[in-house]
């Protein structure tokens, strides 16, 4: 018979819409935090002390001092915290692959639903067998020759590969460490770091780079760079295994290996020509700083600039030096103003004593009527013994003052006054100079006119006009007896 109820009866048993209580139960249900709790001290209860050996994985040191890391071994994995006291006591540094005994209490923590033991005590067990395998692919893989062969890096690649996870921190590191320094083209092969298949895509990204046509649709890069960041060994197994250290061992292209923090190592270390401690180090070592470039061209501009220049400073410098080594201007006239000093002495002393031997030979000769009459009939005989004749004396000058008297007639003829005594006149200026021209005239507020008996002043009236025909004679005025002047 069918139900008619929709959702079926909840005495019966069925599940229903809302919960209900059942008929007889009154067991109320728990809270997850009271679970979370109940279980927490039921384990705390029944393992309050275990002694456990497994191996150390994923160690790390909290800021506060606390460590905390995981126990495994073949079949589990459990969580480990060990607190700051207890940790500083520790013997040695626990490390990932170490294999350990240790003693405390298993616990649960209700935030992650998962249960951990405590360490209060930590011993070394012996070598971890994941140790032991990596020490052994190393021995194997040194033997094959797949480690130290090291290539240079180039100094400034125009493209470098990253092979690396395209969601993790590890590429933005990268990609502005790059920017910082020196912007270059970056192309990232996005991979799997860490899990299943992760060797194998990482090998792939290694030898697909490799694979690249130079001069290609995609250029290929001058270098790789393998990073991941840091993590547990089991994190970085990947960068251990086989396919990953061939490829990267086989590269025709120079490979930086930044696979963890600086203290992890992998074999893919070995294999790589070059290891980075970190990848932003890596980015450091695959570039230049431009900055520092741009520095080096201008240091090596102003190097050149100085060798240029240098000659030329030497030669001045050298120049300078003789310039300072010549006698100056005043050293080199000193001698001849002292000896032009020395002469103007002299020549004064000279003077003098010249002066004085002159009035001492004057005083001598003690000069009297007899000394000039002897010198006077010495002269008388000396003219007489010339034979000098009168004709010779007068005959030139008979000659001079024939020319003289020629001189004489023709200057009294070409005298400016002559023409005066028939009729013509001479203007005058102010200043007694004679005036040549109308316009000269015109120019003077007052005009002299010189005659043969004497000088008149006129006023000149209208400006110089052309010369005009000469007008009949007008008779005398009567009235005023006045005849015209021009």
């Amino acid at each position: 018979m069918a139900d008619d109820t929709p959702y079926g009866d909840a005495a019966s048993g069925d599940g229903g819409l809302v919960a209900k209580g059942r008929d007889g139960d009154n067991a109320a249900p728990l809270s997850i935090t009271a679970i979370s709790q109940a279980l927490k001290r039921t384990v705390e209860d029944r393992f309050g002390f275990v002694r456990l050996r497994g191996e150390l994985s994923g160690v790390k040191r909290a800021a506060s001092g606390h460590v905390y890391m995981s126990l495994k071994d073949e079949g589990a994995v459990l969580d480990a915290v060990m607190w700051r006291g207890n940790a500083g006591r520790l013997p040695f540094q626990p490390e990932d692959g170490i294999e350990v005994v240790a003693s405390g209490k298993l616990t649960t923590y209700p935030g992650r639903s998962k249960y951990q033991i405590v360490v209060d005590r930590m011993e070394i067990a012996g070598e971890g067998a994941l140790l032991a395998l990596l020490e052994k692919n190393r021995k194997k893989f040194e033997a094959e020759g797949l480690f130290g062969n090291v290539r240079r890096l180039p100094f400034a690649p125009k493209v470098i590969g990253v092979v690396t996870s395209p969601t993790g921190a590890v590429i933005r590191d990268i990609l502005h460490r790059l920017e910082d320094r020196f912007p270059t083209h970056v192309l990232v092969w996005p991979v799997l770091v860490q899990g299943q298949g992760a060797a194998e895509q990482v090998a792939v990204a290694v030898r697909g780079f490799g694979a690249l046509e130079p001069g290609g649709a995609v250029p290929r890069p001058d270098l790789l760079i393998v990073a991941r960041g840091g993590g547990s060994i089991e994190d970085l197994w990947a960068f251990n295994e086989e396919p990953v250290v061939r490829a990267v061992a086989e590269s025709p292209i120079p490979v930086i290996s930044a696979v963890g923090h600086e203290t992890d190592t992998t074999l893919c270390d070995f294999a790589a020509d070059k290891r980075a401690p970190t990848p932003t180090a890596a980015a450091e070592i695959a570039v230049p700083v431009k900055r520092e470039l741009e520095a080096t061209l201008d240091d090596l501009a102003l190097r050149q600039r100085k060798v240029v220049r240098r000659p030329l400073d030497l030669g001045r410098e050298r120049l300078e030096a003789r310039v300072q080594r010549l006698p100056g201007a005043e050293q080199l006239l000193q001698p001849h103003a002292q000896r032009l000093d020395d002469l103007g002495a002299r020549l004064r002393q000279g003077l003098i004593d010249r002066a004085a031997k002159g009035r001492e030979r004057l005083a001598e000769a003690r000069l009297s009527p007899g000394i000039l009459r002897s010198a006077l009939r010495d002269a008388s005989q000396r003219l007489t013994s010339a034979r000098l004749v009168s004709a010779l004396v007068s005959r030139p000058i008979a000659e001079r003052r024939q020319q003289l008297d020629a001189l004489a007639r023709l200057a009294e003829q070409l005298h400016p006054e002559k023409p005066l005594a028939r009729g013509y006149a001479m203007v005058l200026d102010g200043d007694g100079k004679a005036v040549t021209t109308a316009a000269a005239a015109g120019s003077e507020p007052v005009l002299g006119i010189r005659f043969s008996d004497g000088e008149i002043r006129a006023v000149p009236g209208d400006s110089p006009r052309k010369p005009r025909k000469a007008a009949k004679a007008k008779p005398k005025d009567a009235d005023t007896g006045q005849t015209e002047l021009f």
